[in-house]
């Protein structure tokens, strides 16, 4: 697979999956109305929890050239690899991992589970979720680091990101983004405040790669959507697998290998 060229589109606001209460409109209607039944009946109350609070400050500032709204672009590790160009998405209502990661991550087929259903982006348009797996991922260096089982759906269609993470993991993380501040920061073991900052170069040669045009025509076998986002209306072509990965590609400098001692080294930092 030649990965040279730039991406042809980019999902940005992502609705569906597992937080959307189910597949069909019955099933989320029944879930509105449930929770609709709960907040009547229960009263809001504050927790008294003993939870140390997340704050940014001028320190949080680590470029010293101008932000220009860049998106919030991490590394996290995933099993024994380390995936750059992982988007942190609080508008989206899905895990996303695109099926061109999971093939550079040499993943078995068989660890995909069956999943039906669509994510729907900005306007509406729909991309057909190719299945799910669970993953072991980790966010922040050691010893300020977490490790959590993700649930990511899997979706077959171009993107700059290897990964989009969105409401469901960054609520599992306890995770707060800060865009002006370009970081992420959550809670660790002893209280303490782990802080992930954005890979200010990758954010925006993704940002920039999902604004080129491109000539690509799309082949007979190939059927085209329409990603709108925001400021921009980008051409999506779905590829068939079968045609595009008869060899097996090896993961690019996106993916490193993490050398691990013993499997109990793997998974030490859980909050």
């Amino acid at each position: 697979m030649d990965n040279s060229g730039p991406p042809r589109g980019i999902i940005n606001c992502i609705s569906g999956g597992y937080a959307e209460g189910g597949e069909t409109s019955l099933a989320r209607k029944r879930s509105y109305r449930a929770m609709l039944a709960i907040e009547g009946t229960i009263p809001i109350t504050k927790h008294n929890t003993a939870e140390p609070e997340i704050t940014f400050g001028q320190d949080d500032l680590t470029s010293a050239g101008p932000n220009l709204d860049d998106p919030v672009v991490i590394s996290i590790q995933t099993g024994e690899l380390l995936v750059r160009k992982v988007l942190l998405n609080p508008g989206s209502s899905a895990d996303v991992l695109f099926y061109s990661t999971f093939v550079k991550m040499q993943l078995s087929e068989k660890a995909m589970q069956p999943s039906s259903g669509e994510l729907v982006g900005f306007s509406g348009e729909r991309v057909p979720i190719k299945g799910h797996i669970w993953l072991k991922t980790t966010m922040g260096d050691p010893p300020l680091a977490k490790t959590i089982d993700i649930q990511y759906l899997i979706v077959d269609c171009p993107s700059p990101y290897n990964i989009i993470l969105g409401r469901p993991t960054l609520n599992k993380f306890r995770a707060v983004v800060s865009t002006l501040h370009l970081c992420v920061k959550f809670q660790v073991q002893n209280n303490k405040i782990a802080t992930v900052h954005s890979d200010h170069q990758q954010a925006r040669l993704c940002y920039n790669a999902s604004l080129k045009k491109t000539n690509i025509q799309p082949r007979s076998n190939q059927w085209t959507k329409m990603i709108h986002t925001a400021t921009e209306v980008l051409t999506l072509s779905e590829l068939d697998s079968r045609e595009d990965f008869q060899e097996r590609p090896q993961p690019i400098d996106e993916l490193q290998k993490i050398p691990l001692t013993t499997k109990a080294e793997q998974f030490t930092y859980i909050g």
